[in-house]
């Protein structure tokens, strides 16, 4: 079996850095958690929430799965939802896709790989209903532009969960926004106005 020595090495040398930054980090952080961001992110190990935003620990909470899909019958996602909404009073939900998604060309490209192919069913059903749209594209674009379509309808998604519906109707502030990211730039976009109240 393999030892995983060298994580657990790159772990000490990490906390002792924090420690030798800010001797109070680690206490701090273990008496609080109040993220104003609940970020719902693709699984892509290139896409770490906190790296890419320059947030420290304790200032985003996270979900991730594979193509970052919002299914409103996801217990998982939901938990998250619930949770970050209704206990951790977070004021943003951002769903943040990435070009060059993986799970979103082999939705396009009808790829069969198992079980996986059931939850990019999701991501296939936008595309079907896009054709016009993508077909006429390079392959690379359409293959962007669709992950660039699935962040908007996975906002909508977030935004049509009773979780929000009924947030919004107790009246706490909470925008919806729709970001990717481009791995070769490291840049993030936004790909539309923040949605802040029920579709």
């Amino acid at each position: 079996m393999e030892s995983l020595e060298n994580l657990l090495e790159n772990n000490r040398v990490w906390a002792a850095n924090m420690l030798g930054q800010d001797p109070d980090f680690f206490a701090r952080l273990v008496n609080q958690q109040t993220p104003e961001y609940l970020w719902i992110g693709c699984s892509d190990s290139r896409v770490p929430a906190n790296q890419i935003t320059g947030l420290a620990p304790g200032e985003v909470f996270v979900h991730r799965n594979v193509a970052n899909v919002v299914v409103q019958t996801d217990m998982n996602l939901l938990s998250v939802l619930q949770f970050a909404v209704d206990v951790l009073k977070v004021k943003h939900v951002i769903v943040c896709g990435h070009y060059g998604c993986g799970g979103v060309k082999a939705a396009l490209e009808g790829q069969r790989f198992g079980v996986i192919d059931n939850w990019l069913r999701h991501i296939r059903n936008i595309a079907r209903r896009r054709h016009d749209e993508l077909e006429g594209l390079d392959p690379l674009k359409a293959v962007d532009r669709l992950c660039e379509l699935n962040v908007l309808a996975n906002a909508d998604n977030i935004a049509r969960t009773t979780i929000l519906e009924y947030a919004w109707e107790r009246g706490q502030s909470i925008d919806v926004h729709s970001w990717i990211y481009s791995l070769d730039s490291g840049r993030i976009s936004v790909l539309g106005d923040p949605i802040s109240g029920p579709l």
